[in-house]
């Protein structure tokens, strides 16, 4: 598997991927906000976003890692992280969201956040595992969420 930055073509594939997982977003897995899988939805995404990587293997993306910085450059949020049902547990998880925080350590952004489900505790805990404190809580369209934040250095 490789991981490798997005392109405005892969749009209409990671679409189709996503959807034959029969999901209906890109990350609710990790309990991050949602996003359609409408190829308007995903190309709106990853067209507005600044760090946008693919983990792929032969027959195409596994997984996808969309983060966009705010406008004063200091801190980002992270508008996807998901993975194949298939590939989970094979540490993609890991390597997209190492590689999006260093592109954004590359950039000069300092912190990266995220939203959180209040029903996931799966993903407070992947977040908490990675350096994430929580900042805030906040009623989100799915219900309660927390706001969680990291150092782009200290994800690991």
């Amino acid at each position: 598997m490789r991981v490798r930055p997005a392109r405005p073509g892969d749009a209409e594939t990671l679409r189709t991927t996503v959807s034959r997982a029969r999901e209906t977003t890109v990350f609710d897995d990790i309990g991050a906000p949602l996003l359609d899988v409408s190829a308007a939805g995903i190309r709106e995404a990853t067209v507005g976003a600044e760090c946008c990587f693919l983990m792929e293997d032969d027959d195409g993306p596994v997984g996808v890692a969309i983060a966009h910085p705010d406008d004063d450059g200091v801190e980002a949020e992270l508008l996807a992280l998901w993975v194949h049902p298939e590939h989970a547990g094979e540490g993609i998880t890991d390597t997209l969201l190492s590689r999006v925080t260093a592109a954004l350590a590359n950039r000069g952004v300092e912190r990266v956040r995220a939203s959180v489900s209040a029903d996931k505790p799966g993903a407070r805990e992947f977040y908490r595992a990675h350096g994430f404190d929580r900042r805030a809580l906040q009623r989100g369209p799915g219900g309660d969420e927390a706001i969680v934040v990291a150092s782009v250095d200290a994800v690991g």
